[in-house]
């Protein structure tokens, strides 16, 4: 099967999320099992310094303001087709945000070009190059699947994920033709979406089918508490939806292999992550005590991701003899909250703004838990990480954390974490008190760890899934 794969982001090329990371590790596991796949990228500098043997293979006059041309190389190892329109995409930093921390003005027609470019080289504007399937990611892509079912040319199958529903790309209603969007398609059946013209909705209405990155999260989309406002939608294409648990890279993410993670551990050499702790509490000015455990925070700062929740119940992981290190940036609010706590609670807990991949690696091999506490989590990368590196996950019962994570009170002989119920601050409190309490019996805790570092992480199950999903996304375009 020849898959064209459409995203914003693609790790390590570019990445604000755990998009970036799917749309990395997907390609290489779909080619392993024979299928070949284009990535179909925008031209950020960072995807250009990585780019090799590059060939122009398409050109627009005027894409949205300026000539572009369309590029394919190798870059990270992947086939990939690159948007080069320095007008829209030659700018620093963040994928979607400019300097002054607002989201660029003309995203709507940044993404609308990478959607264009993408129609184009699915219905064969570009020789030899022929399309099975064309898999679109986040509202970026959205655009993606409408455009093909509004083209009369004949168009190959198509495939919308949902990485997180609460980003949903929302351009003006006065934007519809420069977007190349005909009149009819502004309606409910169509792409309208509160006035507007939603690129996630054009993407989750048009497309054959539909896919979000967890079982438990695609049931939570159709209902009001976590649906968005497409619910509706949701629940009407039900039998198209289909949730599928991310992989993650077991190549990066491999404590018996990491470059960053120094000694080097398995599961027979669990005692070998007592040095990676002590070299943490130290780094970070916590007490170095190995009695103590030491759970961390690797998180986007915010409400979703129930920061608030945390700091509420930080009194209780101190309480319990714990440590807290926190890894991550967002809300100014959320990043004062946490100083704060880190001001009451001097060495024990510890703050550290920003993201650093380093110090992703190196607290998942030092500390005792990771927790994610959020309220909503479609499937979230974090934990599984833990998993792999023996970082017992401390985790909210939603979407893919509850999908991935057994409770090790509630199923002992299964347990790989905890589990507490989401959005509820006293549940985290008698969490950490539960992790306290399996810590403290290490001949437990050691099995709880050994557990989790068995599981099957990797992403040839997932890939499959995405094939089987492909095929039925082409068994149904004829009747839809």
């Amino acid at each position: 099967m020849r898959v064209l794969m459409v995203a914003s982001e693609c790790y390590p090329l570019a990445k604000s999320g755990g998009l970036a990371d799917v749309v990395g590790a997907l390609p290489p596991a779909l080619a392993a099992l024979g299928h070949t796949v284009l990535v179909c990228l925008p031209g950020y500098p960072s995807v250009f310094a990585a780019l090799d043997a590059a060939a122009e293979i398409d050109s627009y006059p005027e894409l949205y303001g300026g000539p572009a041309r369309v590029l394919r190389g190798r870059a990270a190892g992947l086939d990939v087709a690159v948007v080069d329109a320095p007008h829209l995409f030659d700018r620093p930093g963040h994928p979607y945000v400019g300097p002054d921390g607002d989201e660029w003005p003309d995203n709507g027609f940044r993404f609308a070009a990478l959607a264009v470019v993408a129609r184009e080289l699915a219905l064969g504007r570009v020789a030899d190059l022929a399309v099975d399937v064309v898999h679109a990611h986040d509202w970026q892509a959205g655009l993606v699947p409408a455009y093909l079912a509004l083209d009369s040319r004949p168009r190959p199958a198509t495939v919308m994920t949902i990485h997180n529903l609460s980003f949903q790309g929302q351009m003006p209603a006065a934007w519809l033709g420069r977007l190349g969007l005909p009149a009819h398609a502004f309606g409910a059946d169509g792409v309208e979406y509160y006035g507007g013209v939603g690129f996630l909705k054009a993407g989750l209405y048009y497309a054959d089918q539909l896919t979000t990155v967890s079982p438990s999260y695609a049931r939570e989309i159709q209902g009001s508490l976590w649906g968005m406002g497409m619910e509706g939608l949701l629940s009407a294409r039900a039998h198209d939806l289909t949730g599928i648990v991310n992989g993650i890279d077991t190549t990066v993410w491999n404590p018996a292999a990491d470059p960053l993670v120094s000694p080097p551990y398995d599961a027979d050499t669990l005692e070998r992550r007592g040095e990676h702790k002590a070299h943490l509490q130290a780094q970070f000015g916590l007490d170095v005590d190995p009695e103590r455990p030491l759970f961390a925070i690797i998180s986007r700062l915010a409400w979703q991701k129930g920061t608030d929740l945390l700091v509420e119940a930080l009194d209780g992981a101190v309480g319990a003899g714990g440590q807290m290190l926190i890894l991550g940036s967002g809300d100014p609010g959320m990043e004062e909250r946490c100083a704060g706590a880190a001001a009451v609670y001097p060495g024990r807990v510890a703050t550290w703004f920003g993201y650093n991949e380093a110090f992703a690696h190196r607290i998942q091999a030092g500390a005792d838990g990771i927790v994610v506490a959020s309220r909503f989590e479609p499937c979230g990368l974090t934990q599984l990480y833990g998993l792999r590196y023996g970082c017992v996950p401390v985790v909210a019962g939603t979407g893919g954390l509850v999908d991935t994570v057994t409770d090790a009170d509630t199923d002992p002989d299964h347990g790989t974490g905890f589990v507490f119920a989401a959005g509820d601050a006293l549940a985290l409190r008698r969490a950490f008190a539960r992790v306290a309490e399996a810590y403290a019996d290490r001949e437990r805790w050691r099995a709880i760890q050994r557990r989790g570092m068995a599981q099957d992480l990797g992403w040839t199950r997932a890939a499959q899934a995405y094939v089987e999903v492909y095929e039925r996304a082409g068994a149904s375009r004829h009747g839809r």
